[in-house]
C-alpha cells in the first residue's frame, strides 16, 4: 500500500469504528449473535465498522464465525 492509498483509507474511516483493541474483547459475543442471526447493529455498531476496515481483525471474525457455524470460509 502506498502512502497515498493509506492517507485515503485512514481519511475514510468510519469515525464510530471502535478499533483493534475494542473489537477484540467483544469479537466472540459479537461472532455468536451474528451466529444466531441477532440484530448487532445498536449495540455493536463500532465493532462492524472495525471488522469493515480492519482485514486481520475481519480475517479473525470469518475465522471465529466458522469455528462457531462449523463452516469453512
Amino acid at each position: 500500500m502506498t502512502g497515498s492509498e493509506a492517507l485515503e483509507r485512514f481519511l475514510h474511516t468510519d469515525p464510530g469504528d471502535v478499533g483493534c483493541d475494542e473489537a477484540m474483547a467483544v469479537l466472540h459475543i459479537f461472532a455468536e449473535l451474528v451466529a444466531a442471526g441477532a440484530d448487532t447493529k445498536p449495540e455493536y455498531r463500532g465493532v462492524a465498522a472495525h471488522l469493515r476496515a480492519c482485514g486481520p481483525c475481519g480475517d479473525d471474525f470469518d475465522g471465529l464465525l466458522a469455528a462457531i457455524t462449523n463452516e469453512h470460509p
